[in-house]
């Protein structure tokens, strides 16, 4: 650190320090904790260590730091005890996935151990972070160490010694984040899979960087600002832009381009803000890539003004209205016909991770389907809004997914109505689950006859390796396929055939009379139909059928009964 740096962020921590930590500098702390993890996402994204396209611990986190910001965004609040608790909630109905669940309890945590504080001192910060460790570890059943538990509660032992050292907050968030930093780089000595991929615990990341960027709002270090953000390309999902079509948005419009000198990026947001709205802006190796949307008679302008400022490598032009002339065309096939419920039934909510899949779930008799799954983890509040205005106070909730349990419990501990979560890991056990069903039954014994029966089922899962990596003594390649038997790596191979059948194998599958094969989004029919026909070849004892499922990222999901 430069002289002059370090000057600048000692006048600038004096001036923090002459201002009472209350309610608005909380707002402003949390805003740049989430502003600096949104910053480094794809680098918490990165840190997946089983090598499926997972990939979401950042994006689960951010989305949950979103959810807590906005509950808060426009609130007077200066006692920061009633800042905390508005955290607390929104994190709470924002959550999403596992490390998302587990934030909120970190952020309960905290508004616990600020309950009735004006400002925020050592002291409070202290037993804040000791409550923060309490009710996260509280909140999962089985903690596991080498994770964001961890982190959490290295964070709470230094801030307990540093207390004997400062009352100084700054001071104290200054070395507790050493601690924190520390604990996120050890990860991998105390969970092994971590260390086998070389990667430390994503989720301790995160909670890292949120502190961090704290600190760097103390210190006056830039934060990425929303408004100006330059994103990683990978992290730009130019897919959202089409969900509506408004006035003036008749053609979509995205270019890659060198700039021939260093891109200013206010002037170049202003100048595209001329031209059309939806503007998206992603760079990576010194490419950038523009995203906008455009009236009929604009759409060259945004080609001629970038050809101005470098070389352009690609044009990519679509025409919106027409996009969205096909999709209303398809909208009859995409409708489902859920179950009536009547007041005193029991109502199913069960999430889906694709349109085929949630039609079967339909036809079952769920009354209400959540889209999500892996890559893609509802939230606490998409769970609730899905049965609170059922007209039933009796729910059952079949997540499908290990990611999403806690945030269904999380879910059946903010409702007045009575709410048993089914813990369905996959889509093979939900729908095993549903068999079950008696929607004029106990809802608490319908519930231990569901959960009784994921037991009668195994799932396998294909897929495509996204890292290399040993797991459990099975050495994979990048873009080998891989099959996953009840969660669990267990062979990669060289064609989805070839995983499919030694799936099977592991599978003991003579012990078991039916195979369900349901066909991702992404993967051909006929492909599919061929598989199907050498696994009913082999396994002529048993009865072999296939659905269309409609997943994202799995060429195909087994359920073996």
């Amino acid at each position: 650190m430069s002289d002059e740096v370090a000057a600048a962020r000692a006048k600038r921590v004096a001036e923090m320090k002459e201002m009472p930590f209350d309610g608005q500098a909380y707002k402003k702390l949390l805003e740049a904790g989430l502003t600096w993890l949104r910053t480094n996402q794809q680098s918490v994204n990165a840190l997946n260590v089983f090598p499926v396209p997972d990939g979401d611990t950042g994006t689960n986190m951010v989305l949950t730091m979103q959810a807590a910001y906005d509950e808060i965004k426009d609130l007077g609040h200066h006692k920061v005890t009633d800042m905390a608790a508005a955290v607390s909630q929104g994190a709470l109905m924002g959550a999403r996935g596992n490390s998302g669940v587990i934030l909120s309890q970190i952020w309960r945590g905290i508004a616990r151990g600020l309950e009735g504080a004006e400002v925020l001192t050592a002291a409070n910060m202290a037993q804040a972070l000791a409550d923060a460790r309490d009710t996260a570890y509280k909140g999962v059943v089985r903690p596991v160490e080498g994770t964001i538990l961890t982190v959490t509660k290295d964070m709470a032992i230094a801030a307990e010694a540093i207390l004997e050292e400062t009352d100084d907050p700054i001071e104290m968030l200054e070395k507790v984040l050493v601690a924190a930093d520390a604990s996120v780089e050890n990860t991998p000595e105390l969970l092994p899979v971590l260390k086998q991929a070389g990667v430390v615990d994503s989720g301790g990341k995160g909670l890292y960087f949120i502190f961090e960027g704290m600190l760097r709002y103390i210190y006056g270090e830039p934060l990425d600002t929303p408004t100006l953000t330059i994103q990683p390309m990978a992290a730009l999902e130019f897919e959202e832009a089409m969900d509506s079509v408004e006035e003036g948005q008749d053609w979509e419009v995205i270019v890659d381009f060198y700039p021939e000198n260093e891109l200013e990026l206010r002037p170049f947001y202003d100048a595209l803000e001329e031209m059309g709205t939806s503007i998206q802006v992603g760079e990576g190796d010194g490419m950038y890539r523009m995203h906008i949307h455009v009236p009929l008679e604009n759409r060259y302008l945004p080609i001629d003004y970038i050809m101005g400022l470098g070389t352009i490598t690609n044009v990519a032009m679509e025409n919106l209205l027409a996009q969205m002339d096909e999709l209303n065309k398809n909208s009859d096939y995409d409708r489902l016909e859920l179950t009536n419920i009547e007041p005193g039934e029991v109502a199913i909510v069960t999430v889906s991770p694709g349109p085929g899949i949630s039609r079967i779930f339909a036809s079952l008799g769920v009354a209400a389907i959540v889209e999500g799954g892996q890559t893609m983890n509802p939230s606490t509040q998409e769970l609730l809004a899905a049965f609170e205005n059922l007209p039933t106070d009796k729910v059952i909730i079949l997540p499908n997914n290990k990611n999403i349990i806690l945030a269904a419990q999380a879910a059946k501990e903010v409702t007045v109505k009575d709410v048993y979560v089914v813990p369905s890991r996959t889509v093979p056990q939900g729908l095993a689950a549903m068999l079950m069903h008696n929607p004029e039954g106990d809802p608490q014994k319908v519930a231990k006859k569901m959960e009784k029966s994921i037991a009668d089922v195994r799932t396998g899962e294909i897929t495509t390796a996204t890292r290399t990596v040993e797991i459990d003594g099975v050495n994979v390649e990048t873009g080998q396929v891989i099959a996953l038997l009840d969660g669990k790596l267990v062979l990669a191979a060289g064609s989805v055939e070839e995983a499919c059948l030694g799936l099977l194998e592991k599978a003991d599958i003579e012990d078991y009379e039916l195979i369900t094969m349901f066909v991702g989004a992404d993967y051909s029919r006929s492909e599919a139909n061929r598989v199907a026909d050498v696994v009913q070849e082999k396994y002529s004892d048993q009865e072999v059928e296939m659905q269309d499922g409609g997943q994202p990222h799995y060429q195909l999901i087994l359920s073996i009964e």
